[in-house]
């Protein structure tokens, strides 16, 4: 593999996209100007910038990952986009509708391709999950819950919303397959006025299936989890489960006694899925659509449908709950 990707943003998740680069033999350079960059970059006997105009004008650069603050997102997309670029860019494409509306506007009347951060979408489990719901084997989706929880790291930068449920709304409008029509959201700010702690997204479809989805870094106990209600069956994907189950289907069925129903369980399945590191997976996706022009799983367009929910939540939650509609 040429090396002829770059990463601007080395912090604590870029670390870990730029080792599963130096893995696959892309990494070109590392752009970030903290010293523990330079050290990284020492340590992959690779060249170490610390700032952008460094690679913008280089031609050997073909891809560039951005795993900067989600507030420059926009800005330094927008240059390596102009530059030429194939740009992944780290969740979420933007902080506003018409910033990512705008990055997507230029990826394409440019021709080049932009990729974002949604890492679930290359999760084997999750694509299990996915296969089995288009097999049918669950029926017509009622109802999803997700689920992201720890004793997390606060932030000041930005609340949980915008940290922790990205991925869980990428994951429901991938299983929804299209965008809600509102969207209402509550939340509560223990240490930071206006930076939500904790937080629960309810979201309605047009076809009556509905969701919740619940962030938050108070909990005790780490929680990622996916729960499809199904008309046939119940899937469930824990991530923080041993990997042969993570992914387990119970089945169900309804009985009635006059006008009063019965939930009767039945076989619990768990399903295997192929081991493969998901980072990993993203980042081979990436290099992928250099190499083959094609357009990536999670595009622009697939980032802005999950910024239209993350922005009408945020809305919602400055509304005390108010039903918005995306």
């Amino acid at each position: 593999m040429k090396k002829s990707v770059a990463i601007v943003g080395c912090g604590g998740w870029g670390k870990n996209l730029a080792r599963n680069l130096h893995e696959l033999g892309a990494l070109a350079c590392i752009v970030d100007p903290s010293p523990q960059a330079e050290s990284l970059a020492a340590q992959f006997g690779l060249p170490h910038f610390a700032d952008i105009d460094a690679i913008v004008q280089d031609d050997s650069l073909s891809g560039v990952v951005i795993a900067t603050p989600a507030s420059t997102h926009y800005d330094i997309a927008n240059v390596m986009l102009e530059a030429g670029k194939v740009v992944y860019l780290e969740k979420p494409i933007a902080l506003s509708v018409s910033d990512g509306l705008a990055l997507e506007a230029k990826a394409s009347a440019k021709g080049r391709i932009l990729m974002v951060g949604h890492l679930l979408h290359y999760h084997p489990v999750y694509l299990a999950l996915k296969e089995l719901i288009r097999e049918g084997r669950i029926g017509d989706i009622r109802h999803i819950t997700s689920s992201r929880m720890n004793l997390g790291l606060l932030r000041h930068e930005e609340n949980v919303l915008w940290s922790f449920s990205p991925h869980d709304i990428s994951m429901v409008l991938g299983v929804l397959e299209g965008l809600p029509y509102q969207v209402s959201a509550v939340g509560s700010d223990f240490l930071q006025p206006g930076i939500v702690d904790v937080c629960t997204v309810h979201v309605r479809c047009e076809n009556g299936s509905t969701a919740d989805i619940r962030a938050s870094w108070f909990n005790p106990e780490k929680v990622q989890k996916l729960v499809v209600v199904g008309s046939k069956a119940i899937a469930v994907f824990d991530d923080t489960a041993e990997w042969d189950k993570k992914l387990v289907v119970h089945e169900y069925s309804i009985e009635w006694s006059g006008e009063r129903p019965r939930m009767v369980r039945g076989n619990a399945v768990a399903i295997t899925a192929p081991r493969d590191e998901p980072l990993k997976a993203e980042m081979q996706h990436f290099l992928d659509c250099i190499s083959s022009r094609s357009t990536p799983r999670t595009d622009a367009a697939e980032a802005n449908r999950v910024l239209a929910v993350l922005q009408a939540a945020q809305t919602s939650l400055d509304s005390e709950g108010a039903w918005i509609n995306v």
